[in-house]
């Protein structure tokens, strides 16, 4: 296997992976903190 292949492979993989912790978080948490979108005024 050449140097270049091997190079490309882990570009690959490492590109496929990039963000799955953080969109598993995410999915866990929600995208967006629940926060009053009008807060009513006193």
């Amino acid at each position: 296997m050449s140097d270049t292949s091997k190079t490309k492979t882990r570009r690959a993989n490492k590109k496929r992976k990039m963000g799955q912790k953080r969109k598993k978080e995410l999915a866990k948490k929600g995208t967006t903190p629940a926060f009053p979108v009008h807060p009513a005024k006193s």
